[in-house]
């Protein structure tokens, strides 16, 4: 896998200040960029024939609310020819839009649509940004960290008013404590049927 390694320092050098970081690491290249280099470091890897990372497999995001610069927006690419991957990393926060690069890899269009949905990172350019996996009117962003685990609403179908109905999430019982043990194992309190094992 030196392979990649050097194919790491090969785009650092041809690319010079728009990768800010390069990594091989458990037989794994990351490049790290910004996002205002983002459309020149992926049309790069699209076009070098030292690279040729002509699929778009993923694109998606990872939240850390303690950081500044709260997400990490991860593209993976994979070139057919070489037999390689990357990954394409960049930081950015609620309010910094990431450019869309839907006119490089048009594929794109749907994984875009499904970070917004779920993390709330905008994309500027895209043509259709709008949520893709919640329900029409859903608050909030399901997998940001900071998402209450119960949700705002819970919807389900009112026969009576025969349409779906929206309500503020309820719950039915106060949190409890579970022992987690086996009950074959742990509990040090008889269960029922204990009574007829022979001692």
């Amino acid at each position: 896998m030196d392979d990649l390694a050097k194919l790491g320092e090969t785009i650092a050098g041809a690319l010079g200040g728009a990768v800010t970081d390069q990594r091989f690491a458990h037989g794994e290249l990351t490049i790290a960029t910004t996002p205002g280099n983002l459309l020149k470091v992926i049309t790069f890897l699209r076009d070098d024939d030292r690279c040729q990372f002509l699929s778009l497999i993923d694109v998606t995001a990872v939240d850390w609310p303690s950081r500044e610069r709260r997400f990490d927006v991860v593209y993976h690419l994979l070139s057919p020819k070489h037999n390689r991957r990357i990954r394409v990393k960049l930081e950015t926060d609620e309010a910094t839009a990431v450019p869309s690069i839907i006119e490089v890899f048009p594929g794109t269009n749907w994984f875009e649509r499904e970070t917004y949905d779920l993390y709330g990172i905008l994309f500027t350019g895209h043509p259709d940004m709008r949520r893709l996996l919640t329900d029409y009117g859903f608050e909030g962003h399901p997998l940001r960290k900071d998402f209450p685990l119960t949700g705002f609403v819970e919807v389900r179908y009112d026969d009576d008013e025969k349409r779906v109905v929206y309500e503020p999430v309820r719950l039915t019982q106060e949190f409890r404590n579970f022992d987690f043990l086996s009950p074959w194992e742990g509990p040090d309190y008889p269960l029922p049927g204990d009574e007829k094992a022979k001692p």
